[in-house]
């Protein structure tokens, strides 16, 4: 109506725990899982700041748990995060792809409440129930150092031991524009790196752009001010000729590549339905030879044997690849395998440090390689930082720096610089 006054919709909402939370100052957000889960959890983070509330990492009125539920062990260590999260705060909210995975989370404390939406749609839906927000707009201040820009959620396929469909929902992409403006708001505030991060980053499409994932990253190439860009990761399928190419002429994208193996045995892979065989995984991966390879295995898939794991290890061997992030195979409700876990867990527990010890020997070698060399690490943490490649490095340096360093020895932990 004329001459009214215009508030927003988080200002209209009033719900009935409002008057409970009325005294509701400090938030605590805690994550388990991925990187998109962090940036899930980064933008429940921002919203409630935004709101006026303050961080409080150790205590706060509220706490925020973004779940993980892609294996068994992952829901666990969420149940026990969300008690521990329960016995101090006022209100717990439960968010992530658990709290979309059906009855995860039966039987949690009476002050803990599970937001089953999807991740866009979750800081507004914690804000609304909270019911006592502001429209403040202050500026969460958190160290600037490495961004988590979301681009895509949700996968259209189909694997079948994977429960993320049934809980991230089907693949969509953010608009070309949006991503840019955030990059350079994130550029703005400070940051170093921005991380391109998604559920299966090869499925973005802008349509209305004309973009996919190889024309946006020319496009934040070119964004004024931004160092460095990573990939969290790409599926094999995806790893295309003109997409490396774009990343060899893009200066300021790191040349590293988390590419997911799952297995290297092409009955296990046909069982898991992956969509590739080991030859084509091997071959697509050589296409970006010289960058770093890191990758993501399962052990223990139910139509695994013996010989089928000592060609994953032979893969993983032959890639070179730095770091295997190892999943033991754990059911998951809803998928096709639901109901089988044949392979005893000491097996799942061997397989699994056999890989570990080859990556770290692997990774070993690639560090060796650099001695005596220059490379631009950004500092992350006292002490530590990660070159371009997403090699670790031991030096030091103003938090959020970027320092030209020499390779001058090894560690059981990263490259030493002089």
């Amino acid at each position: 109506m004329a001459g009214e006054p215009l508030v927003c919709s988080a200002c209209m909402v009033q719900t009935a725990m409002a008057s409970s939370l009325s005294s509701v100052e400090t938030f605590s957000v805690d994550f388990l899982g991925c990187k998109v889960s962090y940036t899930d959890a980064q933008a429940v983070r921002e919203r409630l700041a935004a709101g006026g509330l303050t961080e409080d990492t150790a205590s706060g009125d509220i706490a925020v748990v973004n779940t993980c539920c892609v294996t068994h062990e992952a829901v666990r260590k969420s149940r026990k995060a969300i008690r521990r999260a329960a016995s101090g705060a006022t209100r717990v909210y439960v968010t992530g792809c658990g709290a979309n995975l059906e009855r995860a989370f039966d039987g949690m404390p009476e002050n803990v409440t599970v937001i089953a939406r999807r991740s866009e749609e979750t800081p507004a839906a914690i804000a609304a129930d909270i019911g006592s927000l502001s429209c403040a707009t202050a500026e969460h201040r958190r160290e600037r150092v490495r961004a988590f820009v979301k681009i895509q959620d949700g996968c259209s396929f189909a694997c079948s031991f994977c429960v993320v469909p049934q809980v991230r929902g089907a693949s969509r992409s953010r608009r070309k524009a949006d991503v840019v403006d955030e990059v350079q708001r994130r550029v703005r505030d400070g940051y170093c790196e921005i991380v391109l991060s998604g559920i299966n980053l090869g499925c973005y499409r802008d349509p209305e752009a004309a973009c996919d994932l190889v024309a946006l990253l020319r496009a934040l190439g070119s964004v004024d001010g931004l160092k460095r860009i990573r990939l969290s990761s790409i599926e094999v399928n995806h790893l295309t000729t003109e997409l490396v190419e774009t990343m060899r002429e893009t200066p300021n994208v790191a040349p590293h590549l988390h590419v997911p193996l799952q297995s290297g045995d092409d009955g296990v892979l046909r069982d898991m339905a992956r969509r590739y065989d080991a030859e084509t995984y091997v071959e697509r991966v050589d296409r970006a030879r010289g960058m770093n390879i890191s990758t993501d295995v399962i052990v223990g898939f139910p139509t695994e044997t013996d010989s089928a794991f000592e060609r994953t290890l032979a893969v993983v061997e032959e890639i070179g690849a730095t770091k295997v992030h190892v999943f033991p195979y754990s059911p998951r409700p809803g998928t096709k395998t639901a109901q089988l876990d044949p392979i005893p867990g000491s097996v799942k527990k061997e397989r699994s440090q056999r890989l570990r010890d080859e990556s770290a020997r692997a990774a070993r070698r690639r560090w060796n390689q650099k001695i005596g060399e220059l490379d631009t690490v950004l500092v992350d943490r006292p002490g530590r930082g990660y070159g371009a490649d997403y090699t670790p490095w031991l030096l030091e340096g103003p938090l959020g720096s970027f320092q030209r360093v020499q390779a001058a020895a090894l560690s059981d932990e990263g490259i030493i610089a002089a």
